[in-house]
């Protein structure tokens, strides 16, 4: 390789670590070109896996400032550039590593720290950002729910109490008579009660006395 492609190159690995939330540094040695293949659909949008020379990668992460990385570049290399959730593209290379041991994780680095192998792994272990945004989503309905019963929960007993005294009141008005208090008895009036207050009615104006008389008549 001529020296301008060498700096290309080194060009662009030290942009990937520069833009990169991190970078795992995995050993291929053995894999197939098919199962380098199906790793790359794997990880998808979420990292880009390539192929990397160890010289190029050293003199890459010193220009980029990437410390943690010039003991792992043992071997051959191949990175995995963190370019979305660092969760899902831990567990891709370990679930591929399962399944294809001649895949090694070597370890990497995590916006600006470094990651040994057992620091990916248990990186793997962790819930995705998908999965956290689902549980806090879920979280927020259940409290936002509880909040909704809370308040219809009395309106609905209010209505119910509403309904049941307009339907006993329909039944029996003195109920509500008094504004609740019960309703006095009451009995119809006798005759003689009826006589009397005939004449009540009927019965002349009192004459004035002598002295209201004079008074009106001074005025």
């Amino acid at each position: 390789m001529a020296r301008p492609d060498k700096a290309a190159a080194v060009a662009e690995l030290a942009e990937k670590f520069t833009s990169s939330q991190g970078a795992v540094l995995t050993e291929y040695r053995g894999l197939s070109v098919k199962a380098l293949k199906e790793l790359r659909r794997n990880l998808g949008d979420d990292a880009t896996y390539a192929v990397s020379k160890n010289t190029l990668t050293t003199i890459a992460a010193q220009q980029a400032g990437v410390e943690g990385v010039e003991d792992l570049l043992v071997g051959p290399t191949a990175i995995a550039f963190i370019d979305g959730d660092p969760v899902v593209v831990a567990k891709g290379l370990r679930d591929f590593a399962k399944a294809n041991p001649l895949l090694v994780i070597k370890g990497g680095v995590l916006e600006g720290k470094a990651l040994s192998a057992d620091e990916v792994k248990k990186l793997a272990d962790l819930e995705s950002r998908e999965v956290l945004l689902a549980k806090v989503a879920g979280g927020m309905q259940g409290v936002l729910q509880q909040a909704i019963s809370l308040v219809s929960a009395p309106l609905s007993q209010a209505a119910r109490l509403i309904a049941a005294l307009e339907k006993a009141a329909g039944e029996n008005p003195s109920l509500i008579a008094g504004a609740g208090a019960p309703a006095e008895q009451t009995q119809e009036p006798t005759n003689e009660e009826l006589a009397a207050q005939a004449s009540e009615s009927a019965a002349p104006a009192a004459e004035p006395t002598t002295e209201a008389a004079d008074a009106a008549a001074d005025q």
